[in-house]
């Protein structure tokens, strides 16, 4: 150990060159990992170049991250899997079984006429729809009353964290709205940017500002581009770059206020924008799914609960498939495969969403019933499919066998009458349809005393095993409150809904609302404030913003209904509260 300055301990030493090495190691690399689909191309053998590591993935990874990749000449690829996609070809798939219609998804030309697919990004009803469905962009759309392709395509790029953060989202909004604030810091920047009103919006205009604004030949101009990410700018050649650019403004004559606005705007937003290509790309495939949810809703949802991938929960989805006019069916032994399935407008929802089902099981189940038949009742189940006594009471518990017509506490009733003490059931092969009868000779006569039900008992189970319930969380709501309760500010006389929302702009309102989902974020002073969405008792979004002195009085209590209380504010066309109280109201049974 290092020696000790007088009247210095071991302890303070040895914290002291802790310290020291550990700003050393500053910045360094802790460890290795692998990106998604981050996968470099060489000439030679990448060993030549690098050694490997080999994690338990059993990938080979390089000792070096993309920049040091990109300065010795190896090409860089991101390979990346896009959910969206599949639940495009999925529902495809699912409108030729369900319906019979053999559809052409790659008609983009006439998509962008539809008239249905335009009145549904004009009113930001995009629920499932890749890349446009979250409720940022749900009000960015409805704010811009977008209806052609190449306005979805800017606001692909707009919505990113960067350009709003900077303002100028906002501004790009009041600029669509009114032609007189089209103004432009400098007369090249119309020639450059008149399609976004002045307003850089992709990572080209980045490029185009540097190189035709600014005077850096293209290859510096897209050092300026990738260093805004945030990856490069402690590089010694982005500091370079930079420099540059105010020395060329400078020799062009520039006043110093317009150059640092320039890059102000510049530094905003660059590192998150996204390239009008690539915009361009995902405003196709927001065409297509729209395209979908217009004309085949149904079976698009369901094409969307399969593929896992939307912005929300798989709860948010089948709320939107009843709203859209589907029936809703917990799975069923006798109807449901392991995914998600439709016949006409009932919905059954697949296996996999049961939490502890085992897929083995599903497989087996699926396949017995495709061979030999539908299950007459829980008996003929027992007696063709073998299965362990706690995955037959997970199918009992959601529903499974309601089409026997018996409540499912008297199915466990006959379970232990089947299986007595047995762990579980064995398949054995009869000529005959066997199933429990008590009236059968030499049957023993069982008695079960009476048995009720409550629709709370279905919920819970739901919420157990499937994550939601299928019927409205308002249910559960508990009507009568205590009097502490009852006299709470938030108790209103008369609860207002959300399709009221227009005749209410400027006025305080009270309202029940699920929540869905929030976004944290900062203001510019740091403090912390939320954005919240929501679904009212008819089952319709509203959005809510907390600000910070609400949100430390008030704060999110987690998943379930809560009454809120704020002003109606509307802004180009779109109505959201601005909350000053909220309070979560009780609930039957378990959150």
């Amino acid at each position: 150990m290092q020696n000790t300055r007088d009247g210095e301990s071991a302890g303070e030493g040895l914290a002291k060159l802790i310290r020291e090495f550990s700003l050393l190691m500053h910045d360094f690399p802790h460890h290795l990992s692998i990106h998604a689909g981050g996968v470099i191309i060489s000439e030679k053998p990448i060993a030549c170049y690098t050694a490997l590591n080999h994690p338990p993935k059993g990938f080979p990874v390089t000792q070096f991250s993309m920049l040091e990749s990109e300065d010795i000449g190896l090409y860089k690829y991101d390979i990346l899997s896009q959910r969206g996609l599949g639940h495009i070809r999925d529902a495809v798939d699912i409108v030729k079984k369900n319906r019979g219609i053999d559809i052409d998804i790659h008609q983009i030309k006439a998509f962008k006429k539809d008239e249905k697919i335009k009145a549904l990004i004009r009113n930001g009803r995009c629920m499932g729809c890749f890349y446009v469905e979250s409720p940022a962009m749900r009000m960015l759309l409805k704010k811009l009353q977008v209806d052609t392709y190449i306005q979805l395509v800017a606001a692909s790029s707009i919505i990113r964290p960067g350009v709003a953060r900077s303002g100028m989202m906002r501004e790009y909004i009041l600029r669509t709205h009114d032609p007189n604030r089209r103004t432009y810091i400098h007369p090249v920047m119309k020639e450059l940017m008149e399609e976004t009103y002045g307003i850089m919006v992709y990572q080209e205009d980045v490029i185009k500002v540097a190189h035709h604004f600014a005077g850096l030949d293209l290859s510096e101009a897209d050092v300026l581009r990738r260093g805004m990410s945030g990856k490069f700018r402690s590089r010694e050649e982005f500091q370079k770059i930079r420099d540059k650019f105010f020395s060329s403004c400078n020799e062009k004559g520039y006043p110093l206020s317009i150059t640092d606005e320039v890059w102000r705007q510049i530094e905003s937003f660059a590192g998150y924008s996204f390239s009008k290509g690539h915009s361009a790309s995902y405003a196709v495939e927001s065409y297509q799914s729209l395209y979908l949810k217009a004309h085949y809703p149904l079976e698009f949802m369901v094409g969307v609960i399969n593929n896992f991938g939307g912005f929300y929960n798989t709860e948010f989805y089948v709320h939107e498939a009843r709203m859209q006019g589907a029936n809703i069916h917990a799975p069923d032994v006798n109807r449901s495969i392991y995914l998600t399935d439709i016949h006409d407008r009932d919905i059954y929802l697949g296996f996999i969403h049961l939490q502890n089902i085992q897929l083995q099981l599903c497989e087996t189940l699926i396949h017995e019933r495709n061979t030999n038949g539908l299950f007459i009742d829980l008996a003929d189940f027992m007696r063709r499919v073998a299965i362990e006594v706690e995955q037959l009471r997970i199918l009992i518990r959601i529903g499974a066998f309601r089409f026997t017509g018996r409540s499912k506490k008297e199915l466990m009733w006959d379970l232990l009458l089947h299986l007595g003490d047995g762990r579980k059931t064995e398949v054995h092969q009869s000529l005959f349809n066997e199933s429990f009868d008590k009236s059968a000779e030499g049957a023993v006569e069982w008695k079960v005393p009476p048995l009720t039900h409550h629709h709370l008992e279905d919920a819970l189970d739901e919420i157990e095993l499937l994550g939601f319930e299928l019927s409205s969380p308002y249910k559960r709501l508990r009507e009568n409150l205590n009097a502490a309760t009852a006299a709470t500010p938030l108790r209103p006389l008369r609860l207002n809904l959300a399709k009221e929302f227009e005749a209410c702009i400027g006025k305080e309102i009270s309202i029940q609302g699920y929540l869905v989902t929030t976004k944290p974020t900062r203001t510019v002073k740091g403090e912390y404030m939320a954005f919240g969405t929501w679904l009212d008792v008819d089952g319709y979004f509203f959005d809510t913003t907390h600000f910070p002195r609400v949100i430390k009085q008030h704060p999110f209590r987690g998943k379930g209904i809560y009454r809120i209380k704020g002003r109606v504010d509307e802004e180009f066309g779109f109505c959201s509260i601005t909350v000053s109280e909220i309070e979560k109201l009780p609930t039957q049974g378990i959150e």
